[in-house]
């Protein structure tokens, strides 16, 4: 279908990515966001591509999972990326970015491009003689769920969700709170809480007797933790050592005010448990709490988070949420292009589809935008090689078992294996990546410049 222009649906991570492809490829784009017009229960900003929950888009190094994801995306000219790299905070391996200014430099960049028409409105259906690309995310609204049901013939799917306080860098401890990163790999970025013992017990007893927040019916009835982001509370009722085996493990972490960690006299100085808060902004003035999302309420939030070592008199800007979010049967409803089996001029991108994570979504708005772009421009979509992060995790979210489909985020086991078994991890993963990244290359190559669609001009 040729078309002047294309519609886009909601402006998060990856709408934001689909607009900018499409407008860069030199194709109009109407984006349609409904805040502020319309609030939802996570966001606190009408800026486009706000983050939600953590600041966070994973590991930086290109060995593993999602930093493999972030350089494909560099290769492919990601407007999401590349804001995320101009705009990094420390964060040890990890890319963070400044949340604030984040999104407001890229709100502003849709806002100025020539071919993005931006609209502050709600659309409560989606158009079927139109080329669009549905990125209404996790929080897709009650009356466009309602039209995606009817549009699908089946009911979406849903899963809770939740983010994770945020707390004063002055109102931490020092004298406490140690910085450091895990076996001090890369910058000191995290902020860390140790626990002995008994402060880990006691802490651990009153997470499980915590008053949670009262779910709403619907809710309640479809309520289905992803356990990738499971709720403190729920990881603390799972065990007595769940928790040290998660996000408050203590290994590879020592305050150096301790001693040398390689000395034996020191051995016995090593934390029981460790909560860590990673920074959120660049100025280090806000931290965010790691591993904790939660659905306590927000009194015993204070309440609980507060026997936390070097927290008694944290300052929160930001509580944890819990929050419904909702995803489709990718595998029944979707191709490897993300467009719809039975409308190929409606595509879809983002966590609505079923990946998981700020970077995946932003993937998902690539490929959606860059394929609706051909479609306006009389080219055929493309999907991308299976040995790619991004090709794998579409290729995954599209013939998987419908029956038992759940949320995906990127990882080397969807990945095809290597034609020779490497039993060391590392190397087995650096052999992805390097593979990868050549198979990138040579599908762009393999696209004659008049079809080549990567929002490179």
């Amino acid at each position: 279908m040729i078309q002047d222009r294309v519609i886009v649906i909601g402006g998060g991570l990856a709408g934001t990515e689909a607009a900018w492809q499409i407008a860069q490829a030199g194709v109009a784009v109407t984006l349609y966001e409904m805040r502020p017009l319309k609030t939802s229960p996570a966001h606190h900003t009408e800026e486009l591509a706000e983050l939600v929950c953590s600041n966070s888009f994973g590991a930086k190094n290109s060995d593993r999972a999602a930093g493999l994801l972030h350089e494909e995306l560099r290769r492919l000219g990601s407007q999401i990326i590349a804001t995320a790299d101009q705009h990094s905070v420390p964060a040890g391996g990890a890319l963070a970015v400044d949340r604030a200014v984040f999104s407001r430099e890229l709100t502003r960049a849709l806002a100025s491009h020539p071919l993005v028409e931006f609209k502050r409105e709600e659309i409560s259906k989606i158009p079927r003689d139109q080329i669009v690309v549905l990125t209404t995310g996790p929080l897709t609204s009650p009356q466009l769920a309602e039209d995606l049901q009817q549009f699908t013939g089946m009911e979406y799917l849903s899963f809770f969700d939740a983010a994770s306080p945020i707390v004063v860098g002055e109102s931490i401890d020092r004298d406490v709170a140690f910085l450091a990163s895990r076996y001090d790999k890369g910058e000191a970025a995290y902020l860390n809480c140790p626990m002995n013992k008994e402060q880990y017990l006691q802490f651990q007893q009153e997470l499980c007797q915590a008053e949670q927040a009262e779910l709403k019916d619907f809710e309640r009835e479809s309520a289905k933790f992803f356990e990738g982001c499971l709720p403190i509370e729920e990881l603390a009722q799972r065990g007595e050592d769940t928790m040290r085996y998660g996000p408050l493990k203590p290994v590879g972490l020592f305050d150096s005010r301790w001693g040398d960690f390689r000395e034996p006299e020191n051995k016995d100085k090593r934390p029981y448990a460790v909560v860590q808060l990673r920074q959120e902004d660049k100025a280090g003035q806000l931290w965010n709490m790691v591993g904790f999302q939660t659905n306590l309420r927000w009194g015993e939030q204070k309440r609980v988070f507060r026997l936390i070592p070097g927290l008694e008199n944290a300052e929160f800007v930001r509580m944890g949420v819990m929050h419904r979010n909702t995803f489709i049967n990718a595998p029944q409803l979707l191709n490897p292009t993300l467009q719809f089996k039975h409308n190929n001029n409606i595509l879809a991108g983002g966590q609505l589809v079923g990946t998981e994570g700020y970077t995946a979504a932003a993937a998902g708005g690539w490929l959606a935008g860059t394929n609706a772009a051909r479609l306006a421009l009389g080219q055929e979509p493309q999907a991308m090689p299976k040995t790619t992060m991004m090709g794998a995790l579409f290729e995954f979210i599209s013939s998987a078992s419908p029956k038992h489909f759940q949320p995906m985020p990127p990882n080397f086991g969807i990945i095809p294996p290597l034609p020779t078994r490497v039993k060391h991890k590392q190397e087995r993963y650096a052999q992805y990546r390097d593979r990868s990244l050549a198979d990138l290359t040579t599908w762009k190559q393999s696209l004659t410049p008049e079809t080549l669609v990567v929002g490179q001009q």
